[in-house]
């Protein structure tokens, strides 16, 4: 736009000395082409300049943002039928909350959520001093922000901790962290967990049932996924499961046979060893939610007893 009302005066002020020239002054003329001349050259600078200004930006974010080998392969946050909740349905006051990380190096020590007036904010504690500020957003836009938009950390005898606005809960929030010894934003993605918050916190997922999918009694297979312990456990997938009266009873096979009691609802199952596994037959309260199972190995020199979440999923029931 600049360039154009410089060059629409230029080519006035030409036409002006075109008819003054047409009087019989050549000096004019010759004024005219020079006042072009130095006009079109003005104008390159002014593009010259501005292109410089938005390559030295972008150079500027691009190395203030981790790349490369600087950055290892984030982790999977969430969970299987991760439903998000709004701030304005989470009951008002300040609860312990569990959050998932998507990185090893960004681990959260503790979580303080608070929920006021319609909003969400958590209070984070990282125990070191590796981050030095907190952006709510992806690296990229950390690196282009003024600083007063950058989350400044609190000295504490736990360790730092930054107060960071929490878009809503069960859901996947992009978060930068700048690194102290790297001088490099990294992006991370939260989750905090609904389901760690106390009974009556949040409102109650509706349980999914054999009766409320209108499932008649019998013999079906369904994929269930296991999260927790190491990881080096897993569960046939699909399960057997039957339905009599509504209630629902799955068939857990287990990749081990080193697993000599479940706990499901408080209930103690024991199990069968068949080819090297142990196997339960344990109740399902309900499909498409975590449920919580505790599961005891004699794997390691001394039995421990594992928390495992259980995920079957209701649009695989065959």
């Amino acid at each position: 736009m600049k360039k154009i009302f410089i060059l629409t005066a230029v080519l006035s002020a030409f036409i002006l000395t075109g008819c003054s020239s047409a009087a019989g002054s050549d000096e004019n003329s010759g004024l005219g082409e020079i006042t072009l001349s130095v006009t079109e050259a003005e104008v390159t600078e002014a593009e010259t300049e501005a292109q410089s200004e938005e390559t030295t930006q972008a150079e500027v974010t691009e190395l203030a943002v981790a790349s490369g080998d600087d950055v290892i392969e984030a982790d999977e946050v969430g969970f299987e039928g991760m439903e998000e909740i709004s701030a304005d349905k989470v009951k008002e006051g300040t609860y312990h909350i569990d959050v998932d990380s998507s990185s090893s190096m960004f681990k959260i020590a503790d979580c303080e959520l608070t929920a006021a007036e319609g909003a969400l904010t958590a209070k984070l504690t990282i125990n070191s001093k590796s981050y030095d500020h907190l952006f709510a957003g992806t690296a990229e836009k950390a690196a282009q922000a003024d600083e007063s938009s950058f989350i400044e950390p609190e000295e504490t005898d736990e360790g730092r901790v930054f107060t960071v606005p929490v878009e809503a809960l069960n859901k996947k929030v992009n978060f930068a962290a700048f690194s102290h010894k790297k001088q490099l934003w990294y992006d991370r993605v939260l989750v905090f967990r609904a389901d760690s918050l106390p009974e009556g916190i949040v409102p109650e997922k509706e349980k999914i049932t054999a009766s409320t999918l209108g499932i008649e009694d019998g013999e079906y297979t369904v994929e269930v996924k296991l999260e927790g312990g190491s990881g080096k456990a897993s569960v046939e997938s699909p399960a057997k499961i039957s339905v009599k009266n509504g209630e629902t009873t799955a068939v857990l096979k287990w990749s081990s046979d080193k697993y000599d009691y479940m706990i499901v609802d408080g209930e103690k199952y024991f199990p069968e060893i068949t080819d090297g596994s142990s196997v339960f037959e344990v109740p399902v309260s309900s499909f498409d939610t975590e449920l919580k199972m505790n599961a005891d190995t004699t794997a390691m020199s001394t039995p421990h007893e594992i928390e495992y979440t259980l995920f079957f999923n209701s649009s695989t029931i065959s």
